[in-house]
């Protein structure tokens, strides 16, 4: 389950049936195929050839470019990092578990330092609905001032200091989710001392940082989160007050000092090539609304066990691939018995992020419901859940004509009126069903 993924999924909170087929990680793409309703989106391989190039080239020179690209958009006052002023940390750790508990090492012995720091494809945890996520920024930058910034690289041009709104917005999404599962460590990393305990107390609050990743994800849980969109910290106020850092550079700062101020910037670093060329340029983007939306909608999704436990005894996805690994041989009755024997929120905004959509689709056209319209007219439409309702609603009108009461129910009679009122004052027209 990658970022793009629970974007999607926080999108659309009610579908049971995405949720459960990633949080079981189920090649939705496969399941799809097998049904007979391929997706129809996805990457061409020359495009994932060209973003990996582009991406290579944004992080050429150990990243020094680009996170003097980073400062160039922040436009802060803060000191421009020179020659050989970017570490890069080895994020390197067997199994996901091992490189999220690495990135999280590295994020602290970064902020400690009170330096630039480029972590190429670190790999941060988030639990969705009881399932853990292992997540893969492009890149996270931490600033000398102890802030994070999420970098975000995509392949699509920006023209003129603009781009696609739909792609931007689908990265800042997707960013978001980025954003909230680095709050999770910054939480870890500054947790604040109990009891008015002192800064020694903030020490060992710093040294939290478990190499168990999943005990400390449930720890980071416990703690909250990081709202940085909420009062200001002490570490924001200062850095406020002094953007250069001038006062922090008049006396040493203790690690646990630096640890407090750990926190994830709301503003995201997106670059894209320029003009057509493949020349880097970047601006910063905002991401507070993706994000609130983001951590709300996580926070409604059922957990993956309470699903589980309502499919009847012996449900499987299991294709039943011959020995090649290829062909499916499970019978595709069986296999659409399985998958409806879970409850989907089909939109047709599914069909740019849900490999399953197009069965979907199909299926609930099939069954004549108002949501293969659209949320809009779904929620437009009230208690009235099918095409069939719908149109028995607005047809079927009383001799006196008189209202009842139902503001949907009126408001369908009075469209389905004017409608008539329009085909009879045009004859040769043909009307539509």
């Amino acid at each position: 389950m990658d970022a793009r993924a629970l974007a999607a999924l926080a999108a659309n909170p009610g579908c049971r049936r995405r949720a459960l087929l990633d949080g079981a990680g189920v090649d939705k793409g496969a399941l799809a195929s097998a049904l007979g309703a391929p997706a129809n989106f996805g990457q061409s391989q020359f495009a994932h050839q060209r973003g990996n190039s582009f991406e290579a080239r944004v992080k050429a020179d150990g990243g020094a470019d680009l996170v003097r690209l980073l400062h160039e958009r922040l436009r802060d006052g803060s000191e421009a990092p020179g020659p050989g002023a970017v570490a890069t940390p080895d994020l390197t750790a067997p199994g996901p578990q091992g490189r999220t508990a690495r990135t999280a090492l590295a994020l602290r012995e970064a902020t400690e330092a009170g330096r630039w720091a480029l972590l190429d494809h670190p790999m941060v945890s988030l639990d969705v609905a009881g399932s853990p996520a292992f997540l893969e920024p492009d890149a996270v930058v931490v600033h000398p001032d102890g802030s994070w910034t999420v970098v975000e690289i995509k392949s699509f041009p920006m023209v003129d200091g603009s781009a696609d709104p739909a792609k931007v917005g689908a990265a800042a999404r997707q960013s978001a989710v980025y954003t909230l599962a680095l709050e999770r460590v910054a939480s870890m990393i500054r947790r604040p001392p109990e009891d008015g305990g002192d800064t020694a107390d903030a020490a060992d609050a710093v040294d939290a940082v478990d190499v168990e990743t999943a005990s400390a994800a449930k720890t980071a849980e416990a703690a909250g989160g990081a709202e940085t969109a909420g009062p200001v910290a002490p570490a924001e106020a200062a850095a406020s007050a002094d953007p250069a850092g001038t006062a922090a550079r008049e006396r040493p700062v203790t690690p646990a000092e630096a640890a407090l101020r750990a926190r994830v910037r709301h503003h995201v670093l997106l670059v894209c090539p320029k003009d057509f060329s493949n020349l880097p340029t970047a601006e910063m983007v905002d991401v507070r609304k993706q994000l609130a939306v983001t951590r709300r909608q996580l926070d409604r999704l059922t957990r993956i066990e309470e699903i589980a436990a309502a499919l009847p005894e012996g449900t499987t996805f299991d294709l039943r691939l011959t020995d090649d690994g290829r062909t499916p041989t499970r019978p595709v009755e069986e296999l659409t018995a399985a998958v409806e024997a879970v409850d989907a929120a089909y939109a047709p905004e599914c069909l740019s992020t849900c490999e399953l959509a197009a069965h979907c689709r199909t299926r609930s056209r099939a069954a004549g419901r108002v949501e293969a319209l659209g949320r809009g007219v779904r929620g437009e439409l009230g208690g009235l859940t099918t095409m069939d309702a719908v149109l028995t609603a607005a047809m079927e009108r009383p001799a006196d004509d008189a209202p009842t009461g139902d503001p949907t129910v009126d408001a369908l009679r009075r469209a389905a009126a004017l409608r008539a009122e329009a085909l009879a004052s045009h004859p040769e027209a043909v009307a539509c069903r």
